[in-house]
């Protein structure tokens, strides 16, 4: 299904979307049991991932690793997945931490809108990074409309619910991959013959809640070389390090 705000996929093996010429340049892939998928080595990659069913080995040069259903990962290397399913997301241009965890939370750790909640699984490594998160919606969620400044990449992890966009209105359900396009001032025509902007949409729940895992492909939210926790709590003489430009340091590899 695809509309000028919101595409989704069946899970299957391989390539689903290319957003690679984009400013954010990204890739969406999902795996299916028994396939092995080894994305090609880019130098300053990193791909998120989420495992949504079974048990899920991640294998690289270095290592293997070992995911059950409901945990999540970032990597900064090529490697095969073999078992289980879910989805991973490729960001590239950008190299980040190698991270596992979960499973993930019942609801979010984070207010977010309209009754929604939301948990940061892994933070941007630096401001405007990328960033994978959990967002949980309780039943009878009916959220406002709303835009992304970029796409949103992800799964439905748990529930159902319903994607309200101008163009139509998508059904959402366990187990579902979805891109949410992002708002670059176009608009089309909706169903009710007005334009409205691209990647217009909202989340609706009613009996059953919802669990997501989001990709966003950017941040305004992050650590910065001159502000970070441990460079603002260093303290020389009652003074932040923060604050000391002579003391800071210069090379970053």
């Amino acid at each position: 299904m695809n509309n000028p705000s919101f595409s989704s996929f069946d899970p299957q093996d391989g390539l689903l979307y290319d957003y690679s010429k984009n400013e954010y340049p990204t890739k969406l892939y999902s795996w299916s049991n028994t396939l092995a998928i080894r994305p090609k080595p880019i130098q300053d990659v990193t791909y998120f991932g989420y495992v949504f069913e079974g048990d899920t080995k991640l294998i690289t040069n270095d290592d293997e690793f070992t995911l059950r259903s409901g945990m999540f990962f970032s990597l900064n290397k090529a490697f095969a997945v073999n078992g289980g399913k879910g989805i991973f997301i490729e960001r590239i241009g950008e190299k980040g931490y190698n991270v596992f965890g979960g499973p993930i939370e019942n609801q979010g750790r984070l207010n977010y809108i309209d009754g929604c909640t939301d948990s940061l699984l892994i933070p941007p490594v630096m401001k405007g990074m990328s960033c994978l998160n959990h967002l949980h919606f309780p039943t009878n969620i009916d959220q406002t409309m709303h835009t992304h400044p970029s796409m949103r990449v992800g799964m439905v992890a748990r529930g159902e619910g319903n994607c309200v966009t101008p163009f139509g209105d998508v059904k959402l359900y366990t187990g579902q991959i979805f891109i949410i396009h992002q708002e670059t001032g176009v608009k089309s025509k909706g169903l009710s013959g007005k334009k409205y902007l691209n990647g217009s949409h909202c989340f609706q729940t009613f009996d059953k809640t919802m669990d997501v895992i989001a990709y966003h492909p950017d941040s305004d939210f992050g650590s910065e070389h001159e502000n970070h926790p441990m460079i603002n709590r260093t303290i020389v003489d009652g003074v932040s390090a923060k604050n000391i430009k002579t003391i800071q340091s210069k090379v970053i590899s």
